[in-house]
């Protein structure tokens, strides 16, 4: 399934880099839309000015994940999703582990995702309605690469504690992460417990970023 995940990290990365100049404004006050145009701007820019840096240690890509696209990333509320019924379960004392190896697990796949970027096409298509739901945005991208054609579905949720949008899923032609890690997830949590699965996705984050040969 970490294959499955990489994809979606690299349809996610693709899709923003041809989307232009964002608005320098505060956070809160951009849209979805707007934040992935700012978004792509400084993740795109760092990673040119730092080629040489990676090109030694691909794993500087790590770093600039950190800084240019987690904010960005709800993971939070994303790991309370997969953890979905066993969550109650849990005491925050449990979750807390849990939430930061996944922050790191998704910030190791962006990376890794980030060396499979070869210059693909995109088309950004407008918000779709979301069951009147004005604190959930969807936006689809169209990747086109070559003669194939994909579509990726960004699930924005602006945070009611900050007021930012933020991403807490993707679709990869209809195939939720959220949904895929639960499905990948649930066996453990249910025979071993959360800290089991968090030691797994603590070790998984681990995985230094190489380039395809």
């Amino acid at each position: 399934m970490n294959s499955v995940l990489r994809k979606m990290g690299a349809f996610f990365l693709v899709s923003m880099v041809l989307l232009g100049l964002g608005q320098v404004v505060r956070a809160n006050e951009l849209t979805p839309e707007q934040l992935m145009q700012q978004t792509a701007d400084k993740l795109f820019g760092d990673i040119k000015e730092n080629q040489a840096k990676i090109k030694q240690d691909p794993n500087y890509l790590r770093q600039i994940v950190r800084q240019d696209l987690m904010p960005y990333v709800h993971y939070k509320y994303a790991g309370s999703l997969v953890l979905g019924a066993y969550f109650r379960s849990t005491s925050p004392e449990q979750r807390e582990p849990f939430f930061n190896a996944f922050q790191q697990f998704i910030e190791q796949t962006y990376a890794q995702a980030l060396t499979l970027y070869h210059n693909q096409k995109i088309i950004i298509e407008k918000p779709k309605a979301t069951n009147s739901d004005s604190n959930i945005s969807v936006i689809r991208v169209v990747v086109v690469d070559g003669n194939k054609q994909n579509n990726l579905d960004f699930y924005w949720r602006k945070n009611t504690r900050t007021g930012e949008w933020q991403v807490y899923d993707m679709a990869a032609e209809g195939v939720s992460m959220i949904a895929t890690k639960q499905k990948e997830w649930a066996p453990i949590l249910r025979k071993e417990g959360i800290e089991t699965l968090t030691k797994q996705i603590e070790k998984s984050a681990k995985d230094p970023i190489v380039f395809s040969k």
